[in-house]
């Protein structure tokens, strides 16, 4: 079977994880960069890696890249690609995102245009035709440009992978799904720990943590590009990359994972979008103020993505609601506490100074994840003590 360079984005400053989770497939991982991991794999690997990866943005297949300083450069190197093994005679093809950085060609739009038209000219040759009536199935590309150095990809994902497929009601500020599944990752927190989210809003944090507990694929219900290409990737490979899929899954588990927040209409989004899910059961949401946030229970975990003061209206609560958080956070037992946020007096309201912090950019806004590590659980020996 053909072997190709796969490419996937990701969250910058969360490269790691998606690394660590293409390995833990069985991939072999070619390079990393900023914003993207690449790994070697055939056409499972595409269902695969688009089926189960969880923090991943898409997966697309390199299809070349070639050095171009002008538009020409870019025009000639673009049209000695063999097109015709990727693209069929009635084949949609475009270039969705055109990015470049430190080079000498920077204008996407002409990009897009020069790639477009040099295609079209490959592709004339080939099947012999003038006109294309594109009316097949959809082929989108993707071009970038760092250090005039160019990479074409085609896009086997087509909507983002962070769109799940059970996210129909959101809150004003949603947390994207494969950014949830990242910070999860950079936590220790494992399914048999307690897991707590106050600012739950749609209840990503607690859905994605309970498909992870219940080994559901994140991408085993939705659809993919990929799938209209029968000649690149056969039917059945996508059918039995599902079918394994859903023998993992156990929905049998006993966890504690609690999402909490103060609008009744947005717990109520929550528990659709957990039904959505298929995870309805594994979590407990309920409408709770900061204020309320307490467990009798040692050890938990508190995972959450509270308010940043984006908005006008939520900047004068900030001090209250950081003060509170971190007052209830000392309150509980041999907690850990883990927060994305950009409001930059978080430890100074909270009084608490993290361990670390990570970087991470949640879409264009730089924001941190601070990291509020507790005691781990005294493990009992053999003779019960």
């Amino acid at each position: 079977m053909k072997r190709y360079e796969l490419i996937a984005p990701c969250h910058f400053g969360l490269e790691a994880v998606l690394k660590r989770e293409i390995i833990d497939l069985g991939y072999d991982v070619s390079d990393v960069y900023d914003g993207r991991v690449t790994f070697i794999g055939d056409a499972e690997a595409v269902c695969r890696a688009n089926i189960f990866l969880r923090t991943a943005e898409r997966v697309l297949i390199k299809i070349s890249s070639f050095r171009a300083e002008t538009f020409e450069e870019l025009f000639q190197g673009t049209k000695a690609i063999a097109w015709d093994e990727f693209i069929p005679a009635d084949g949609r093809f475009f270039v969705t995102k055109a990015a470049s950085i430190k080079s000498k060609l920077f204008s996407p739009s002409d990009i897009q245009s020069i790639v477009k038209k040099a295609i079209v000219e490959q592709l004339k040759g080939c099947y012999n035709i003038e006109w294309f009536k594109e009316d097949g199935a959809s082929f989108p590309l993707r071009v970038f440009i760092l250090k005039d150095e160019v990479t074409i990809g085609l896009d086997t994902t087509g909507e983002s992978l962070h769109k799940r497929g059970y996210r129909k009601l959101a809150a004003k500020a949603p947390l994207a799904e494969n950014l949830a599944a990242a910070l999860l990752n950079l936590t220790p927190w494992k399914k048999d720990r307690i897991l707590v989210d106050p600012f739950c809003g749609s209840g990503t944090f607690p859905i994605e943590a309970a498909l992870m507990s219940a080994g559901i694929a994140p991408g085993v219900s939705r659809s993919f590009t990929a799938e209209t290409w029968p000649d690149l990737i056969s039917p059945n490979e996508w059918r039995d990359i599902r079918a394994e899929a859903k023998e993992n899954e156990d929905l049998n588990i006993d966890v504690d994972i609690q999402g909490y927040d103060i609008d009744e209409k947005i717990i109520a989004a929550a528990r659709e979008n957990a039904r959505l899910a298929g995870v309805r059961d594994l979590i407990h949401f309920q409408k709770r103020g900061i204020d309320g946030l307490s467990h009798a229970k040692k050890y938990g975990f508190i995972i959450t993505n509270p308010p940043y003061g984006e908005r006008i209206d939520e900047k004068e609560n900030l001090p209250y609601l950081y003060k509170t958080l971190g007052e209830r956070f000392k309150a509980l037992d041999a907690w850990s506490l883990y927060l994305l946020t950009a409001y930059e007096n978080a430890e100074h309201e909270m009084k608490c100074k993290a361990a670390k912090n990570r970087k991470i950019y949640n879409g264009m806004l730089k924001a941190y994840f601070y990291q509020f590590p507790g005691p781990k659980p005294h493990r009992q020996r053999a003779d019960g003590s």
